[in-house]
């Protein structure tokens, strides 16, 4: 091997690599959290407002298993990254170790035959002797990488555990949400639904702006007044679901359809909650869309939510902010599946969509007027 080459090798070695987001850091952060909603179930239980702390529970336990999910997948990326540079590198430093323990053990006129005489001998022994010690520290470093994956792995054989705890505790969350919400009889109503008056605006509508436009039609009497306006709140408001904006307004779909609301990405059974104050003026199965809630948070403004598929509360029901309104859809998340995800660095885990629309005075708008959300 000639001195170029050595150095060649000697400056790949010595490049710093990119910065790593933390995994192990993710995951025991991501513990914390499933831990602090494991005890808070035990609190909510028995809680005053019981829906309330559960539906706090029940985010509590989607935000952390959120974040478990994001440290497994940093650990599988960082094993694969530290894997792919062990392979790379690992070569390249025993095959330059392999040279200096050469010229260490070559007798002294061999080392002093360099083609630029004695002097170019001298350079070439003093570079040699500077680049050890950073070689060595530098597989020395190679060597902490392969100590960091079989941690990286322990990290992951650990969150399994805690993994079979939380998705134990949110799915008996969300059954005791159901129950508490299902025993509230304190909620105020604004008007009592014409059960007669809603099949036939069902049966007589083709279209969601239709329907929409003829709800006055479905009450029998209005016991409230209106509620307060909200536009102070314009622009401000969290999406009733925790998920990423899929597809803006007006944007084609695969079909070349072009909406006036937005879809939102979510993950299986995530909790839908009213952005603000509203009253629920329909939700039940309507057309084709399948189940439809209908939030009039103030007059001649309403909230269209589709893609549900579990319903709460009932039709002129005042709901206060944060209130559930229902899961979605999909399949609760398993430990295998979350772990599978996890090891492939990817995986298409907001699976459901949330369709949302925001009618003002009867004409659709840009529901991002009115959300504060990433549009990704």
């Amino acid at each position: 091997m000639t001195l170029l080459r050595v150095l060649l090798i000697a400056v790949t070695l010595a490049t710093p690599a990119f910065a790593q987001d933390n995994p192990g850091a993710t995951a025991q952060a991501a513990a914390d959290k499933l831990r602090a909603a494991a005890s808070q179930l035990t609190t909510a239980k028995s809680a005053r407002d019981r829906v309330k702390a559960l539906t706090s529970t029940v985010q509590a336990f989607e935000t952390g298993l959120d974040a478990m999910r994001e440290g497994l997948r940093l650990a599988a990326t960082r094993e694969n990254v530290l894997n792919r540079q062990l392979a790379a590198r690992d070569g390249e430093v025993a095959e330059l170790l392999g040279v200096l323990q050469t010229i260490s053990r070559a007798p002294a006129p061999v080392l002093m035959a360099h083609p630029d005489g004695p002097a170019g001998a001298v350079r070439s022994g003093m570079l040699v002797a500077e680049m050890t010690p950073a070689l060595t520290a530098r597989a020395n470093a190679l060597r902490r990488d392969v100590e960091e994956i079989s941690l990286l792995r322990q990290l992951q054989e650990t969150a399994t555990d805690e993994l079979r705890l939380a998705l134990t505790g949110v799915q008996v969350a969300r059954t005791e949400l159901s129950q508490a919400i299902a025993d509230r009889k304190d909620l105020p109503k604004k008007f009592t639904e014409d059960p007669v008056r809603t099949a036939i605006l069902i049966s007589s509508t083709e279209t969601l702006d239709a329907f929409a436009g003829g709800l006055s039609k479905i009450t029998a009497s209005e016991a409230l007044g209106p509620l307060p306006d909200i536009i102070d709140q314009k622009g401000q408001l969290a999406l009733p679901v925790e998920g990423r904006i899929l597809r803006q307004a007006g944007e084609a779909d695969e079909a070349g359809i072009k909406r006036p609301g937005i879809l939102v990405a979510t993950r299986p059974r995530s909790l839908v909650t009213t952005p603000t104050t509203a009253t629920i003026r329909y939700h039940g199965p309507l057309l084709n869309l399948g189940n439809v809630v209908i939030l009039e948070p103030q007059a001649n403004l309403l909230f269209v939510l589709t893609g549900l598929d579990t319903l709460y509360g009932e039709i002129g029901q005042v709901l206060p902010a944060g209130f559930p309104v229902g899961l979605m859809g999909g399949n609760s998340d398993q430990i295998d599946q979350i772990v599978s995800q996890g090891s492939d660095g990817g995986g298409n885990t907001r699976s459901e969509t949330l369709y949302i629309e925001v009618r003002e005075n009867n004409n659709s708008v840009n529901p991002l007027n009115w959300f504060k959300a990433s549009k990704e």
